[in-house]
Formats: structure tokens, sequence, C-alpha cells
């Protein structure tokens, strides 16, 4: 099945609802082909802005353009997009045939080539023995792929998701996950998919654009947003558990003052340091834990609060001082709760922050 390619560019997007600023000045582009992920936690406007994409909510400021096409203007069904909502928004009373159907029959297309459509999407989703069922005899899976099934008929351009999986039980949104990635590549739409869900984002997304309150905070790939965040908030929100952060002041030139510890960090890294005040992130995987002092840079002596055991790592949450520090190490580390241990990072592996602006300076 080939369908229409399309790139879409936001540019300088406003979405306002009253005094709320729903979305800011967003500016991000899809290439032809691309999975971008819209990702965030709740409230940060990455709904709203797919739904400005999608024609349901019309922008305040800025220009969307679908292929060469502004669309700013152009009602939803001339936008040539197909969205699949979280809640499958299928027809209970018509079956899957139907539902299938139903946009096409809309479009005024011969029967005949409605029955051809439909029954090549069912084979390509693999839901051909469902058709005559309807959507109350349907698995949570069937139903999800029943909607996608419905927007690939209509051969868009540009599918729009939002949240489509969580509605899912935990294994069968792993797997899922999966098929959705697999299908996107098989077919070649570009496709523009809302969660806030890392997890799905990391291990779906070509390009990721994080958003916050309404503003864009970094746009890359997975192994970009991880490994070099833009900002303290990228940092803290990408990962799990989250990175431990810590404020810290500049002394001496060199080191990272953090009250109940100090930082030496090499010089060539200390100059990019513009700022007195600063935060210091380090992943908990990368937090390294011994039962003596190893003499390492940085190292400092913790008391062992909590274990956390899950399957194939273990999460130990050490008190600093005041802080709460998160380390993951393997299932087969021995520590009890209320041991003293010692804990350093991982040269290479900290990242600063200016507290300030929060943008990252190493």
């Amino acid at each position: 099945m080939v369908l229409g390619l399309a790139k879409v560019r936001v540019r300088n997007v406003t979405k306002r609802f009253g005094e709320v600023v729903a979305v800011s000045q967003l500016s991000l582009e899809a290439a032809e082909r691309e999975f971008l992920i819209l990702l965030g936690p709740s409230g940060c406007g990455k709904t709203t802005a797919l739904r400005c994409i999608a024609g349901l909510e019309t922008p305040d400021e800025g220009e969307i353009y679908i292929g060469d096409k502004l669309v700013n203007d152009l009602d939803p069904r001339d936008r040539n997009v197909a969205m699949v909502f979280q809640s499958y928004a299928l027809y209970p009373h018509m079956t899957v045939f139907k539902n299938m159907a139903f946009p096409l029959e809309n479009l005024k297309i011969a029967r005949d080539e409605i029955n051809k459509k439909v029954q090549e999407v069912a084979e390509l989703l693999k839901i051909e023995a469902l058709l005559n069922r309807k959507p109350k005899q349907l698995s949570g899976g069937q139903r999800q792929r029943v909607a996608l099934g419905r927007a690939i008929v209509r051969e868009p351009q540009v599918f729009l998701m939002d949240e489509p999986l969580s509605n899912l039980d935990a294994k069968l949104r792993v797997y899922m996950r999966a098929e959705l990635k697999k299908l996107q590549k098989d077919i070649g739409i570009t496709t523009i998919y809302v969660t806030h869900d890392q997890i799905e984002a990391m291990t779906m997304g070509d390009k990721i654009a994080i958003l916050n309150e309404g503003v864009l905070q970094q746009t890359g790939a997975p192994d970009e947003i991880y490994y070099r965040p833009s900002n303290v908030f990228v940092a803290g929100f990408i990962g799990s558990p989250p990175t431990n952060l810590f404020d810290c002041s500049l002394v001496k030139g060199s080191t990272l003052d953090c009250a109940e510890f100090a930082y030496p960090l090499p010089k060539e890294l200390a100059r990019n340091v513009t700022s007195e005040a600063c935060i210091l992130g380090v992943r908990p995987q990368d937090v390294l834990v011994h039962r003596e002092p190893a003499k390492e840079k940085g190292e400092t002596k913790a008391r062992l609060e909590v274990t956390e055991p899950i399957g194939d790592q273990l999460i130990l949450d050490l008190k600093v001082g005041q802080y709460l520090v998160k380390a993951v190490v393997e299932p087969g580390f021995k520590a009890r709760e209320g041991d003293d241990l010692w804990i350093a990072f991982r040269a290479g592996k900290i990242h600063v922050f200016d507290k300030k602006s929060g943008v990252t300076l190493i």
C-alpha cells in the first residue's frame, strides 16, 4: 500500500485559551516518513499542538504547513491527515468492516473500491477475521488495530496519534509499541505521536520534541535527548529513575561545592561553567557505589535508606546530608538498609546546568 508523503512544518505557533497560553511560539518539523514524538508531562501543550495540526484547534499565531501547503485556514477534512485518538472513537453499532469503510463512504468512493481497500488494510493489520464483529466483541489491542485501520484506509499524507496505547495493559502496550513502529516503517507515512510516556518516546520515535508549559525544550534523536539534554528540565524528565540534581556553587575556578560534598571538575570542563550558581546532574546509572572508600574523584559517604529490587536491576535510595540520591546497581549487590556506603560519579557522565536559566553548561 502506497500512501501520500508529506512533511509537516510548524512555525511560531501560539495557542491561547483565555489567559492560559497552552502553546507558545512552537516551531518544529516532521520530515517525510519520520516518526516524530511530542513528549512532555500532562498539561504541557502537546495535545493542543497536535489538534492545531489536525485543524481541530485554530492557532492564535503562527503557520502550519502540510507538504508545501499552508493549512491554517483549511478544515480538518481538507488537510489529508488521519487522527487516531486515545479512546479509539469506534462506532459501537457498526461492524469492524463498517467502521473502516465509513470514511470512504463519506467520500463517495465506489463500493467495489471500498471493499478492496478495507480488505487490503485488514490483511496488513491481521484483522481480516474480525471484519464482521462489533467493537464490544474485541479486545483493547484489536480495537486499536481497527482504529488504525480506519485511519490507514483513507490513505492520508500524515498520521496524528494522541496517546493511542494508553488504554492498553502494560504487556499489550509493549507489544503494540513494536507493532506500531514496524507498521509505520512499512507504510512509510509521516507520523506525529503524542505521549507522556518516555519509554514509548525513546523506543518508537525517530525524533523527539519535548515540551513543558507550552514551550519547546529540545528536539533531537532519542540518544541525543538522553545523553545531551539541553537543560535541567530535559535531564530531569528523561530517564528512569530520574536524574539526581544537586544545587552547587563553583569555587576556586574548578570545584563544585554541593554543601554536602565537593566535586572537582577537570579544568578543560570548568572553563564552560560561566555561572557560580549551578546544578550538578548525575543519572542513577552513573552513580558508582562501594562498600569501602575507593578514593575516586568526588567520593562521599552515603547511608542506605531503601532498596528497590526491579528484577535485573537494584535501585538504592541513599542519603547524603539533605540529598536523597538514587543509584542503579547490579541485583547481586549486597547491602542492608542503614549501612554506610561510598558513592562517586562515573567520569565524563555528569551534567552541569546554570541555576538561573537551567541551560546546560556541561
